[in-house]
């Protein structure tokens, strides 16, 4: 399968190192350039950064719609901020009409 990257390039060194199409991206248009060439080019996965991902909600919301690419949050080289963990929430949600990932922390007793 072919898989696809974008942000920051410390980030996704990796993603090139296994093959995949790496596009290094740390301002708005980058990253929205390097969504739709993914998608142009038939990339099925792209993994983008979650500090790439906050930069171009619009980007995100429309390759959300659209069918042929799955757009997926990940950390960049600073760690997780919590968006991508988000989005899996409310995908979830969307899907089958429950927050089954509730958070379990507040609830020790």
């Amino acid at each position: 399968m072919r898989i696809g990257a974008i942000g920051e390039e410390d980030a996704i060194l990796i993603f090139r190192a296994i093959g995949a199409s790496a596009v290094p991206a740390i301002t708005a248009d980058q990253i929205t350039a390097g969504l739709h060439r993914l998608y142009q080019d038939g990339v099925p996965v792209v993994f983008i950064t979650e500090a790439a991902a906050r930069l171009v909600p619009e980007a995100m919301q429309k390759y959300d719609q659209m069918s042929g690419m799955a757009v997926i949050p990940i950390p960049g080289i600073r760690g997780s901020d919590g968006y991508g963990a988000q989005r899996v929430k409310e995908s979830v949600i969307k899907a089958i009409g429950a927050d089954i990932l509730v958070n379990q922390e507040g609830n020790e007793g």
